[in-house]
């Protein structure tokens, strides 16, 4: 396979990693489903269990794609772009998120 599509599959997992890991908080669950805080809790356990492996799914692909030394830089970089998207999400359209866990 080419370097393309592993980097192009580490973003897909890094930014579902990092939507999982966010999901399994109770405010932000809450707010991707339009609940009342009280009314519902996440699959906790599971979300971060799915987010960390992705998160790991990732680092693995990155790996794969280039050499350890760039390739860390670049999986340390996909996640605060993940993590930065995310946020920014979160805070103009949280219902969109509902794509990462649609149970």
């Amino acid at each position: 396979m080419s370097e393309t599509f592993y980097l192009a599959m580490a973003v897909v997992l890094s930014l579902l990693g990092m939507c999982w890991l966010a999901l399994s908080m109770d405010v932000h669950w809450a707010q991707t489903r339009q609940i009342a805080l009280a009314d519902n809790k996440p699959p906790r356990k599971l979300l971060k269990v799915l987010g960390s492996l992705a998160l790991l799914l990732s680092l693995a692909l990155c790996l794969l794609a280039d050499r350890p030394s760039i390739a860390v830089l670049v999986w340390v970089m996909l996640m605060a772009g993940s993590a930065a998207f995310l946020a920014w999400g979160l805070s103009k359209k949280p219902q969109v998120l509902k794509v990462c866990w649609p149970f």
